[in-house]
């Protein structure tokens, strides 16, 4: 008996060997998946850090270089000139494409002469920004309409298959800036012309300006009915972006200084405001103005206070 039971405890105790070691190996496993997890996740992380890190080397190396940009800007004055005039020249549309410039220095400095023109229609009409400065609503105003303009209409002519690159449709609508630049300053710095000299100008410098960007477009389209649609947008958008510009920032100080151009009737208000205002002496007509405006609301109290109390 003695016997049997110490060969039984044996076989007892070493039952649960078999778990003791399953449980080693479990936490052997754990271990070595944990560390071929951080080694593969660094191995990852290192890879995405190195081709991150070439991509923005490559990037920079490209747009970095002065050289990529030089063939862009690399025009004579008189280059220059010459291309301002032929904005205002629509040629013929034939079957021939037109010849269109690669070269940006001229309608980024054109840009540059519309943010100047509308700061001074600006402060002189004492237009007031809600947000920002005038500069900065003068600047988001000029790139907007040329960035803007040139891929709208760049997708159009991608859309109608036409023969035209975007770095050719950026100078060709920078150089159309050339008219609404010289109508917009002619506008505000001749106060006294009328509104059908200004309408006349529009249309003659403006009109031609966008003719011969619709002609330029129209050469490259090969079906008619595409090139006409894709025309009549350049055409439409042009002349309603001057008419924007005009009524937002140089007919208020046409309204304003039109009163004080020679050989004009001056309305008794406007002429007692010139009076004192000459005379320095702003205070007796605002005291005035003030003693009207509050007669006018108190009898108006009175008068709805008695409708309510009968």
């Amino acid at each position: 008996m003695s016997t049997e039971i110490e060969l039984g405890d044996p076989l007892g105790e070493g039952f649960d060997a078999p778990n003791i070691a399953a449980g080693d190996d479990k936490s052997d496993n754990n271990d070595l998946a944990q560390r071929v997890g951080g080694e593969v996740a660094n191995q990852v992380a290192g890879q995405v850090w190195q081709a991150g890190k070439s991509s923005a080397r490559r990037v920079f190396d490209v747009y970095g270089n002065v050289d990529f940009l030089r063939p862009y800007f690399d025009v004579e004055p008189w280059q220059v000139r010459r291309r301002l005039l032929a904005s205002l020249i629509p040629q013929r549309p034939s079957s021939d494409p037109q010849p269109l410039d690669t070269e940006l220095y001229g309608p980024l400095m054109l840009v540059f002469t519309l943010v100047a023109i509308l700061v001074y229609g600006m402060k002189s009409s004492e237009h007031r920004v809600q947000e920002g400065t005038l500069m900065g609503t003068a600047i988001g105003i000029s790139f907007l309409y040329y960035f803007g303009t040139a891929s709208l209409f760049f997708f159009l002519g991608y859309l109608v298959n036409a023969k035209i690159s975007l770095v050719q449709m950026l100078s060709l609508t920078g150089y159309g800036l050339f008219a609404p630049c010289v109508t917009l300053f002619l506008a505000i710095a001749v106060p006294s012309q009328t509104e059908s000299m200004f309408y006349s100008i529009w249309l003659v410098l403006c009109g031609l300006s966008a003719l011969r960007m619709a002609s330029a477009v129209v050469s490259r389209t090969y079906t008619r009915q595409q090139a006409l649609i894709l025309s009549g947008v350049i055409i439409v958008v042009h002349m309603l972006f001057v008419l924007y510009l005009h009524f937002s920032y140089a007919h208020l100080y046409q309204a304003i200084s039109s009163p004080l151009a020679p050989g004009r009737v001056v309305p008794q208000p406007i002429a007692a405001v010139q009076e004192h205002a000459v005379a320095g002496t702003f205070k007796p007509v605002v005291n005035k103005v003030l003693k009207s405006k509050v007669a006018a609301f108190m009898k108006k109290r009175v008068t709805t206070a008695a409708v309510f109390h009968t």
